[in-house]
């Protein structure tokens, strides 16, 4: 889920692939979810098994697609991984465990099919190479990126996309999230990792500078939201529309969501005007 335009490479999306890894776009495009969900298949050359990585929305024909590119490469799905709970990933899982009998595997107790949750430190070796599951809360409690080793790529969800950056969904947290871009910039410098395979939009293959990019891209609209502050702004409109006057004002009512995530952060650092309060969202509960 996207609310900011910005780090835009261009490339497609549907049959992106890297030697383990091949996307299938579902066709559920939107503001939010940019050219549609990628469900990544993960497999070693010649492994007659694949991990299915967020199966997407309940449609069909996506469904079939998935399981048509898997047979296609001679592979029968034998697990399937969510990287969070939102339904734009997670939401056929059920349907495509119905049809290959996969177990479905969360960090979110909820959305698990079979005995295995998804924890930091688990390997999934279902496709026949290892994906090692990190960590990654931020846009939402439940997040988590794949780091595939052999490939020297992660599959990211919606930690980082392909394209724009990433909502603080309102179960989520940027302090969180902070820590988990942190977690991924050491792992550049810990591997050599080069490519990052993300939830939404075309892969990206030079992780540092998506990486970098990111975390400075936080701190300069953190800096914005102090200077919308300072201006006087008590409002989550008032300010969304001075910080993010730069984006598609039909996405104005998420940027809330982040920009109320970015107060409450600067709430727990002592640094909001005396007397405020951290509004809601409008229609939050």
């Amino acid at each position: 889920m996207t609310a900011e335009p910005g780090h835009q490479p261009a490339g497609p999306v549907d049959g992106s692939r890297t030697d383990r890894a091949f996307c299938v776009l579902a066709p559920n495009p939107s503001l939010m979810t940019l050219d549609g969900t990628n469900t990544w298949l993960i497999a070693e050359p010649g492994s007659e098994a694949a991990v299915a990585v967020d199966p997407g929305p309940a449609d069909e024909t996506h469904l079939q697609r998935v399981l048509a590119a898997a047979a296609g490469r001679g592979q029968r799905i034998t697990a399937i991984v969510l990287t969070h709970r939102h339904p734009d990933h997670s939401e056929g899982a059920p349907r495509l465990a119905e049809l290959t009998g996969a177990p479905v595997r969360a960090a979110d107790p909820a959305h698990r099919l079979g005995s295995e949750g998804l924890t930091a430190g688990d390997v999934v070796t279902a496709g026949g190479c290892e994906l090692r599951v990190i960590a990654t809360p931020g846009h939402t409690t439940d997040s988590v990126c794949l780091y595939l080793p052999a490939d020297d790529a992660v599959l990211t969800g919606d930690t980082v996309l392909g394209r724009g950056t990433t909502v603080i969904g309102t179960d989520g947290s940027l302090t969180d999230y902070l820590g988990s871009l942190d977690r991924l910039q050491a792992l550049v410098q810990e591997t050599g990792l080069r490519t990052l395979l993300p939830g939404h939009g075309p892969l990206l293959p030079d992780a540092a500078g998506t990486l970098n990019y990111y975390r400075t891209h936080r701190a300069e609209r953190l800096a914005e939201v102090q200077a919308a502050l300072a201006a006087g702004d008590r409002t989550l409109a008032d300010i969304v529309a001075r910080v993010y006057v730069d984006v598609d004002r039909k996405l104005w009512p998420f940027a809330q969501w982040s920009v109320r995530a970015q107060l409450e952060y600067l709430g727990a650092r002592g640094e909001l005007p005396a007397g405020f309060g951290v509004p809601d969202v409008p229609g939050q509960e």
